[in-house]
């Protein structure tokens, strides 16, 4: 039995009919982007995440940019992010001129931690952002908060834990907990004035139509997507049960030389992520036993070629840098049928034991 790293069809079957529902409204309103559907979406995002106001955007990615947009990052200041996670945490920073500050992080967890955030701030900074990385939350994020503005980085941890910062970015890459079928993102917070500051960011710096009193960009929502999204959203906390669920059988069942991050109770799993000094040869392993797999990530931010182009090559992150070299994705999503996760197991146990990796 071949086993996809991610299938979104066990997921979206049962939702079929009210998806294509969903699309053919928006078909025949006429309105594609922005317009009711999205406010509509935004006012049941802000009650699923207990927050007052929520902003939708074209990506995760965007949703960074607008938060350090309307934070007045630039040259001369500092932003504080993990040294491990997907570019775009620190892509946002470059991309304005702003210079980061990389966190390394906690072995268990892999997650850049509180404490060693804080520890990292300095006059110049002007944002933390952190990253609660494949799902696992972050604690005492608020200890930041109370000194310098925090945005969380939560793209891959959607319904994982409420805001602790000034405002939460999330990503609906059709890939993550709560995925749409094409890209979209969301800012949330509850501040109504930094939402409204998103809100114009996200429309080119504009209050009202053809007036820009600030610099934006075009970071609008689809429609399409927002509609989509407002059929999916309702099923977001069983989709994260059952991911919660499978983990805990991948915990129980796979071999102890295959080191996941630490549980919580929180945690959504947006990926089911272990770790061995023996990565390579096991993917090679998994691969040709027809289980899919994925490294995420095998380079480190602090390693990235721009970050050094521009920056210069930084200081050491010992644990970013070790895990960069033994980190693996197994399937882990909604609708994974038990004889899949039977497979994964039995091909894991196996792959291991032909490896020597502890039982």
């Amino acid at each position: 039995m071949a086993v996809p790293l991610f299938d979104p069809w066990p997921m979206h079957e049962p939702l079929r009919e009210a998806l294509l529902a969903a699309a053919d409204r928006v078909l025949r309103s006429g309105r594609f982007i922005l317009g009711p559907e999205v406010e509509t979406f935004e006012v049941a995002l802000a009650d699923a995440l207990d927050c007052s106001h929520a902003v939708g955007v074209s990506s995760g990615s965007d949703a960074l940019l607008a938060c350090l947009m309307a934070l007045d990052v630039g040259p001369g200041t500092e932003v504080v992010v993990p040294a491990y996670s997907f570019f775009a945490t620190v892509g946002c920073v470059l991309r304005l001129g702003a210079t980061p500050r990389f966190v390394d992080i906690d072995p268990g967890t892999m997650n850049a931690e509180a404490d060693a955030l804080l520890a990292a701030v300095t006059p110049h900074t002007k944002a933390v952002i952190a990253v609660p990385l494949f799902g696992r939350p972050i604690e005492g994020l608020n200890r930041i908060a109370e000194q310098v503005p925090l945005i969380e980085d939560n793209a891959q941890a959607t319904g994982a834990a409420p805001l602790q910062g000034l405002a939460a970015c999330y990503s609906f890459f059709p890939t993550k907990n709560l995925g749409a079928l094409g890209d979209g993102g969301a800012v949330v917070t509850q501040d109504a004035a930094f939402a409204n500051r998103v809100r114009r960011t996200r429309a080119h710096g504009s209050g009202r139509k053809y007036h820009h009193d600030e610099l934006g960009g075009n970071f609008r929502l689809d429609a399409l997507q927002a509609a989509l999204l407002s059929v999916k959203l309702p099923h977001l906390p069983a989709h994260n049960a059952a991911r919660r669920q499978l983990a805990a059988r991948y915990h129980a069942a796979l071999p102890t030389g295959l080191t996941p991050q630490t549980p919580h109770a929180g945690h959504v799993y947006h990926q089911f992520v272990v770790r061995s000094a023996k990565r390579d040869a096991l993917r090679t392993a998994l691969t040709a036993a027809g289980i899919g797999t994925e490294i995420y990530y095998p380079l480190p931010l602090h390693r990235q070629g721009f970050v050094e182009t521009r920056h210069g090559r930084q200081p050491a992150c010992r644990e970013a840098d070790v895990l960069s070299a033994q980190v693996l994705a197994l399937p882990c999503y909604p609708g994974l049928t038990e004889d899949a996760q039977r497979e994964v197991i039995t091909k894991a146990s196996a792959a291991c034991a032909d490896l020597g990796i502890a039982a």
